[in-house]
């Protein structure tokens, strides 16, 4: 079996590995880096659990090999925020657009490729890009009402001039603590 060094950049960190001709993306970045963040679901590209950016795009993890994100730019969910949640991971707490969390990964990479290029989606144009994350728990009502918060704390942000963070607003306070 060849193998071959690589270098990735992974949320901000240099990795250089040594992988198989045909380990898959998703199986160096889990396997041998120890990034949890993109799941292994179906294997085959259609459930986007294992969705990455790689140079800006987000891509199906499971479906590149390894060797071909020699020099790439990986971002996983987790490297989204330096420090707690980003806006778009607010959201997705805020709206309760996560259940079990499985596919979540999936969604938030999908969510900021959408929201990077379209800062004013429509539900339909969410709905379409999200078309290739499976969602078993939530039923998707709440993933979309979370991308349009995001979409909208991002415009806002904008509009600012603010660098978008995910502090959002506070969280409701406890009852009986007003007085």
């Amino acid at each position: 079996m060849s193998t071959h060094e690589i270098s990735l950049t992974v949320d901000g960190t240099t990795e250089d590995l040594t992988v198989e001709s045909r380990t898959l993306l998703v199986h160096a970045l889990r396997d041998d880096l120890g990034y949890t963040a993109p799941n292994v679901g179906c294997e085959s590209g259609k459930c986007g659990a294992c969705t990455v950016e790689m140079d800006g795009d987000a891509v199906k993890s499971c479906t590149i090999l390894a060797v071909q994100a020699d020099g790439s730019d990986v971002t996983t969910a987790a490297g989204y925020a330096d420090d707690g949640l980003d806006p778009v991971q607010r959201a997705f707490h805020d709206e309760h657009g996560l259940q079990c969390g499985y596919c979540t990964p999936g969604m938030l990479a999908t969510t900021h490729q959408l929201l990077d290029e379209n800062r004013e989606p429509t539900r339909a144009e969410i709905r379409r890009a999200l078309k290739g994350n499976v969602c078993r728990c939530t039923g998707y009502e709440s993933i979309v009402d979370a991308v349009e918060t995001a979409a909208e704390r991002l415009r806002a942000a904008d509009a600012d001039g603010e660098r978008p963070t995910g502090d959002g607003p506070a969280d409701p306070p406890e009852p009986g603590a007003e007085d």
